[in-house]
C-alpha cells in the first residue's frame, strides 16, 4: 500500500510481503535533513516498528542523492527545533526490534552518512559518492560519530573525518562503513537477497540479535557473559525457539519463513 500523497509526502511508506520500504522523497532538496523530512522519517519509522505485519524495514531514496545531510538553507541548520530530531531517528533505528536495511541509491554526505551507518546492513550503488564533509563547512561530524565510529578503525575515522574528502562506496565497504558496494543495476537484487535471508530468521530472534550487537560491546566481560547467558536461556525457552527447533528436526521451513 503506497501513500496516496506520494507527490508531496517527504517520506513515502510501502508495505509488501512483510517488508516496509521507507523512501526519502525530497529529491529537489537532495533529501536534506530539514525539519519536515526528519519529522516524517521518524513518524514512518515508528509506523513500521509498531506494525506487527512488518518483518523488515528497507530505507531508500528518490533522486540521485540518498541524503545530503543538514539542510543548509534552513534558518538554523543543525538546530533541534521543536519537533522530532535526527537523534530520535537514530534511536528508533537502533532500538527497532526489526532489521533496518539501507538501500543507498545515490550520494550521501554529512548527516546522510550517519543515516547510512545507522542501518543494520547497508548496500550502496558504486557510482555514487560518500563523505564526511562537515569540516569543510566549519563544523564537525559530532552527532553522527555515535553511529559511525563503532564501524570504523580509528585510523580510518581520522582520515575520513579530518580530510572531509568524498570517497567511493568501494572504500566505504573496505573500511566497514557499509556492507556492500554494487553496480546500480545490482542494487535491487542485492538488497532483495539480504531481505530474503533476514526473513528466514525468527522475529524475536532478530530483535534479540540486534540487541546483542548494540549492547554486548559496552559490557564488562563477566557482565557480558551473565547477560548473554540469561538472554540465551530466555530465548531457548520461547515458543518461537520451540517452533524453529521442531521445524529443523522435521526438515521443514520455520513457520515464519516466507517459504512456508
Amino acid at each position: 500500500m503506497v501513500n496516496d500523497d506520494a507527490m508531496t509526502d517527504p517520506v513515502l511508506f510501502d508495505l509488501q510481503g512483510g517488508v516496509a520500504t521507507i523512501t526519502l522523497n525530497l529529491p529537489e532538496r537532495k533529501n536534506s535533513l530539514g525539519a519536515e523530512l526528519v519529522e516524517a522519517l521518524a513518524t514512518r519509522l515508528d509506523q513500521a516498528v509498531g506494525d506487527p505485519k512488518v518483518r523488515v524495514i528497507v530505507l531508500t531514496n528518490t533522486g540521485n542523492t540518498f541524503c545530503a545531510g543538514a539542510d543548509l538553507k534552513s534558518a538554523n541548520p543543525g538546530a533541534d527545533g521543536n519537533g522530532r530530531t535526527f537523534v530520535d531517528v537514530f534511536k528508533i533505528i537502533m532500538a527497532a526490534p526489526k532489521p533496518v536495511i539501507g538501500k543507498i541509491d545515490g550520494h550521501a554526505t554529512g548527516g546522510g552518512v550517519g543515516l547510512v551507518a545507522a542501518c543494520d546492513i547497508s548496500v550502496m550503488r558504486n557510482d555514487a559518492k560518500i563523505g564526511f564533509t562537515e569540516v569543510r563547512l566549519g563544523v564537525a561530524p559530532a552527532v553522527i560519530s555515535v553511529v559511525c565510529l563503532p564501524k570504523l578503525r580509528k585510523a580510518d575515522a581520522n582520515e575520513l573525518f579530518l580530510t572531509g574528502k568524498m570517497f567511493s562506496p568501494d572504500k566505504a565497504a573496505a573500511v566497514g562503513l557499509i556492507n556492500q558496494s554494487v553496480p546500480p543495476d545490482e542494487l535491487e537484487p542485492a538488497v532483495g537477497e539480504i531481505v530474503d535471508m533476514v526473513m528466514k530468521g525468527g522475529p524475536l530472534a532478530l530483535g534479540a540479535t540486534k540487541e546483542l550487537v548494540q549492547k554486548v560491546p559496552g559490557l564488562e566481560l563477566d557482565e557480558a557473559f551473565a547477560w548473554t547467558g540469561a538472554r540465551s536461556r530466555e530465548l531457548f525457552q520461547s515458543q518461537e525457539a520451540a517452533a524453529g527447533i521442531q521445524a529443523f528436526q522435521d526438515r521443514k521451513p520455520a513457520p515464519w519463513d516466507p517459504a512456508t
